[in-house]
């Protein structure tokens, strides 16, 4: 099978795990009725809590979390492939697991991925993001294997890491996921270029479920779900308001993509770079 139908879910997390799970579902059940057979939400897709003590006290573990328990009792309703883009998994007293999870159609956990790169910045957007203080990196890169081919799970900030993506696809990756929760001014500034060029560096699909508009605290996200094709082309974009998109994808396209500018292939080995000019004197000496 070289064919299917994805869906990326755009939705706009609040604070209350349940209340969000009552306002994606119906959402998957759309995307579900439209033919999408593999159907993806945005990283933190049960909670967006800015305030380190009340996410900590709502986490759960993985094995007693509710939110993911519904999902895969959806995705076995359904019938269908389900990327639940990441939730809040408690790993410890004073840490959780920014942790994706892919689902197959019987509800059974195919593949995890605990995000890899902390969003540790000052965006000029009047927040501060400080995801190491709350969350654990993960360590592991991941690609899962599906009846369509092998898929490479990614979250929101690694989309900055081209090293990552290349890895997944030189180990067989053809689609690469990367849900996520992009502040407002980063999106607009970056996010269908860092999209574009993932997918254009490897020769993969790029399916990129996102968060949109205002969350607690006056955080603000892009929105912009895209799905992209190996060649760059952005054959979907869910815009800023809560909804979904779909996409018929052909896998045979990689190959394509890939036969006609085989970088993959060409990687060589160089050192530390050489700086010129080092001795020369500074001006007005």
């Amino acid at each position: 099978m070289t064919r299917l139908t994805v869906a990326c879910v755009q939705t706009n997390t609040t604070r209350d795990p349940l209340e969000n799970v009552e306002r994606v579902s119906p959402l998957i059940r759309e995307a579900k009725e439209r033919g999408a057979q593999l159907i993806t939400t945005p990283e933190v897709v049960g909670m967006i809590e800015p305030k380190r003590e009340l996410a900590l006290s709502k986490a759960r573990p993985e094995g007693t979390h509710e939110v993911l328990a519904a999902f895969r009792g959806l995705a076995a309703e359904l019938g269908v492939w389900l990327l639940v883009g990441s939730i809040s998994i408690k790993v410890s007293d004073d840490k959780m697991a920014n942790r994706s999870f892919l689902l197959d159609d019987r509800g059974q956990i195919v593949a995890r991925y605990s995000k890899i790169h902390m969003f540790d910045v000052q965006v000029g957007d009047g927040q501060t993001y400080r995801e190491s203080n709350t969350y654990q990196a993960g360590d592991e890169a991941v690609i899962a294997q599906t009846p369509w081919g092998k898929m490479g799970m990614t979250i929101c900030y690694d989309i900055r890491f081209p090293y990552l993506y290349r890895k997944l696809a030189q180990a067989g990756a053809e689609v690469i996921f990367a849900p996520a929760a992009f502040t407002k001014v980063t999106g607009e500034a970056h996010w269908h270029v860092l999209q574009r060029a993932r997918a254009i560096e490897t020769g993969c699909y790029v399916v990129s479920a996102a968060q949109t508009g205002e969350h607690a605290e006056g955080r603000k996200t892009f929105g912009h779900s895209v799905i992209v094709d190996p060649w760059g082309a952005v054959v979907a974009d869910a815009g800023e308001e809560v909804g979904l998109i779909t996409a018929e994808i052909d896998l045979a396209k990689v190959a394509e993509a890939r036969g006609k500018v085989p970088s993959l292939t060409h990687d060589r080995v160089v050192g530390e770079p050489v700086v010129y000019g080092s001795e020369l004197r500074q001006a007005g000496e």
